[in-house]
């Protein structure tokens, strides 16, 4: 059975910092590049970042850059997602997600998530102003 449990949600003031995990079953966590999403209600569900799976390259979504830091170790099937310099508007819903990605995956293709095979359940990000 396929599992993918976030957890490290919570409230933070603007400017402080989270680390997210997202812990995994089931699958051959080190086959699938891993992606962090996040929802407002209301709103689409948005990519934040990404980390391949053949050699650790990272993506970040333009309004994270430089402050969020996503990382993986395929030991434990985990993936994590720093995130430093909250402003109220990371408050969202973050969800990690595992799509299939071998040697000739177009990456340019993450932020499109109905792509993605599998879905955690989603932590809550709340950043106080």
């Amino acid at each position: 059975q396929v599992q993918l449990v976030e957890s490290g949600g919570g409230l933070v003031q603007s400017g402080g910092s989270l680390r997210l995990s997202c812990v995994t079953s089931g699958f051959t966590f080190e086959i699938y590049a891993m992606s962090w999403f996040r929802q407002v209600p209301g709103k689409e569900r948005e990519g934040v970042s990404c980390i391949s799976s053949t050699d650790d390259t990272t993506y970040y979504a333009d309004s994270v850059k430089g402050r969020f830091t996503i990382s993986r170790d395929n030991a434990k099937n985990t993936m994590y997602l720093q995130m430093d310099s909250l402003k109220p508007e990371d408050t969202a819903v973050y969800y990690c997600a595992a799509v299939l990605a071998g040697k000739g995956y177009q990456y340019y293709t993450i932020w499109d998530s109905i792509q993605y095979d599998f879905w955690g359940r989603g932590t809550q990000v709340t950043v106080s102003s």
